[in-house]
């Protein structure tokens, strides 16, 4: 176990991503969504994180159902997405396979956060969380740190959560927030990774330096590294990857089977060897899902591994490894 955040939360290496179970990319037969949380549970995971846009609450509701009656779990979900009501059937699903009976509307002011985390709270069952975090600030800069931030220091203040944070597929912006906010965790998507380690520059230190935790998401960048070997028709940043990193992947499982182990767990297991890291996030659909994604943090890689990578250039000799 370690700490998440500076308010006594401990977690284990591999937590809940709830994307999947919000119908991301297809529906989600009950089945599939029940058994993978219960495989989560029964796997030892006991931190779990949502959004209201995932799914247009879905995952919400779909996670109140799965820890229903449980005790010692960590929730943690986000603001910056308001849900309202709409009759317009032409919207954007933005990836999820759900009716679009609400649209997203991005509101980051301090009103926007607290009516956020009430519609939450109402989905989850909960009458509070562990975790806020800030959800894809990228546009909205300066509504986040004028008025999210500030929003959610009075809710952990009143006690309402615990933490607070962003979550983000850049290091950027993070590294800002970080500086000039008061948050304790961040949950980074995608860009501190066996592919990539531009967090390595800004990110990572500061984070230390501020005893902010880490929450390493997206580990596999969005696909180009869930598999032993990429398919062709693999994607990066939920993109086709360009041919470049797909080249670039091939020679990092070429090290990996030498050595006899998988760009899945060498992906799982690089992320969490930074201090700054708490735990990895791995969304799951299924129980298999959830069984295969904690197996990986069992899986030995022997050290010679990281020290081929760098000779090779394909990992950067300052990232701390396993």
């Amino acid at each position: 176990m370690r700490p998440l955040g500076r308010g006594g939360l401990q977690v284990g290496p591999l937590s809940f991503g709830s994307a999947p179970i919000g119908n991301l990319g297809r529906a989600v037969s009950d089945e599939e969504w029940r058994g993978a949380l219960a495989a989560a549970w029964d796997a030892g995971i006991r931190y779990f994180d949502t959004a209201p846009h995932y799914g247009l609450g879905l995952a919400e509701r779909r996670l109140a159902c799965g820890l229903a009656e449980r005790e010692g779990f960590i929730v943690s979900t986000k603001v910056g997405r308001l849900l309202e009501p709409t009759t317009d059937e032409d919207l954007d699903d933005e990836g999820y396979a759900v009716p679009p009976t609400h649209i997203r509307v991005r509101d980051y002011t301090r009103d926007g956060i607290r009516a956020s985390l009430e519609a939450s709270l109402e989905r989850l069952g909960l009458d509070r969380v562990d975790i806020l975090l800030v959800h894809d600030p990228d546009e909205h800069y300066r509504e986040a740190l004028d008025g999210a931030f500030p929003a959610l220091e009075e809710l952990r203040a009143e006690g309402v959560i615990t933490s607070y944070g962003a979550g983000m597929n850049q290091a950027e912006m993070l590294a800002d927030f970080v500086r000039h906010t008061d948050l304790d965790v961040v949950m980074l998507a995608g860009r501190y990774t066996l592919l990539e380690q531009g967090a390595l520059d800004e990110l990572l230190p500061l984070c230390v330096e501020r005893d902010v935790s880490v929450i390493a998401a997206g580990v596999f960048n969005s696909g180009l590294l869930s598999r032993p070997r990429p398919r062709e028709s693999a994607t990066y940043n939920y993109e086709p990857a360009p041919p470049e990193l797909l080249a670039r992947v091939h020679r990092i499982a070429d090290v990996l089977e030498r050595h006899g182990t998988t760009l899945p767990a060498a992906a799982a297991q690089f992320a969490l060897a930074h201090p700054a890291v708490s735990t990895v996030c791995l969304g799951a659909r299924s129980a298999d899902q959830v069984e295969r994604n904690a197996a990986l943090f069992d899986d030995p890689i022997p050290d010679a591994v990281w020290g081929e990578l760098v000779a090779e250039g394909l990992l950067r000799p300052d990232a701390p490894v396993p």
